[in-house]
């Protein structure tokens, strides 16, 4: 089973992997979180500076994680979709081309759960973006790729609230 977690910067999508992973349901579980400051610190460009060579790299991460039996990530093909189309140094048909070959791993998703991010406040990790507008535009794509790719994701489902409440929901969702 490939569990992954999508949503923009800052609503708790590591803290929530991090939580789940202390469960017995998920003792088998390869964990996949955040690795953006390892990533900074090789040289790789992050948020509104990533490059299409960094956006690779993301997406490779994102498919070698694919490639094992029972993953819980806290990143998604998504997430990487949608840093891209927010580059500004990535041009428009390499967006496009990106895409075009990205989406054809999301169906390898058994679940995806949406992380909206009403009533989440942007944390500072030194690292990750802090622009409350990048933020929204973020977030914007990543509803735009669940939308559009929607006939790929077997199953999507929208989580909010507090830790508690989205553990709740996922351990439901899933029935492990």
């Amino acid at each position: 089973m490939k569990i992954g977690l999508t949503g923009t910067m800052s609503v708790g999508k590591t803290t929530l992997i991090k939580s789940l992973s202390e469960l017995p349901e998920f003792k088998d579980f390869f964990i996949a979180t955040e690795r953006s400051k390892y990533l900074r610190d090789l040289g790789i460009p992050l948020n509104t500076d990533s490059t299409i060579n960094g956006q690779t790299v993301f997406l490779a991460e994102r498919v070698s994680e694919l490639m094992r039996p029972k993953l819980l990530t806290d990143r998604t093909i998504i997430d990487v979709l949608a840093f891209t189309k927010c580059a500004k140094s990535i041009n428009v048909l390499d967006k496009e081309a990106f895409e075009d070959y990205a989406k054809i791993f999301i169906d390898q998703y058994d679940y995806i759960f949406y992380i909206n991010p009403v009533g989440t406040v942007i944390e500072n990790n030194g690292v990750r973006e802090t622009d409350a507008e990048y933020r929204s535009t973020i977030d914007f794509f990543i509803q735009r790729m669940l939308d559009r790719y929607s006939h790929r994701i077997k199953n999507l489902v929208e989580i909010s609230g507090s830790n508690e409440d989205r553990i709740k929901k996922i351990k439901e969702t899933i029935s492990l």
